[in-house]
């Protein structure tokens, strides 16, 4: 895997925003379920990660029912998940929030999942992104939907080496499930979702 130059060894951030959400009425916001779509759309999501070789030694989840489902599901793909830790800053949080969770991270840990919302998942990326590989950070730039997976590398010591500019987007891909008599899909990229 090709990384952005620097000391320490490889570090990957995956960034895995929920799967789409159903919004049934009298729910507040934080207790909002997975649609039929989410449903589908988080598996294909762990199978996604698992076919670029991308599995997690730790989950970082935000506590909302649609990214706790969300991680349930994609980890359901995996013989043996990771430990996770359901982070109540993660609700909502903007991007100096998500890092300072991050960078709390131990440093035996290599792959880290965040399980989150838009926007400041979509801003982090951006934010830490210095370069993509093909047409990535383009993508992410035109649309991070539901479902919507980001691989950010680079060389680091420990979680705080990572900051703004200092990560190379190695992937954006938005997967899709299987619908009932459907096709089921990765697509590269914000097409198709």
């Amino acid at each position: 895997m090709i990384a952005r130059a620097g000391t320490g060894p490889l570090r990957r951030l995956v960034v895995l925003r929920h799967a789409k959400s159903a919004w049934p009425d009298g729910v507040p916001d934080h207790e909002r379920p997975l649609a039929p779509r989410g449903r589908r759309d988080a598996p294909a999501a762990g199978r996604a990660l698992a076919d670029i070789d991308c599995l997690p030694d730790l989950a970082l989840c935000s506590t909302a029912v649609r990214a706790r489902q969300t991680w349930e599901l994609t980890a359901g793909q995996w013989g043996t998940p990771p430990p996770v830790r359901h982070d109540p800053r993660l609700y909502g949080a903007d991007v100096p929030e998500l890092l300072e969770a991050v960078r709390e991270v131990s440093t035996h840990t290599k792959t880290l999942l965040l399980v989150g919302h838009n926007p400041g998942l979509e801003e982090l990326v951006l934010t830490l992104a210095g370069d993509s590989l093909d047409d990535a950070l383009d993508d992410v730039r035109t649309k991070f939907p539901t479902s919507a997976i980001a691989v950010l590398a680079w060389h680091g010591d420990d979680w705080g080496s990572l900051g703004p500019g200092t990560a190379l987007l190695t992937d954006m891909i938005v997967p899709r499930g299987r619908k009932p008599g459907g096709q089921a899909g990765r697509t590269p990229g914000p097409k198709g979702s």
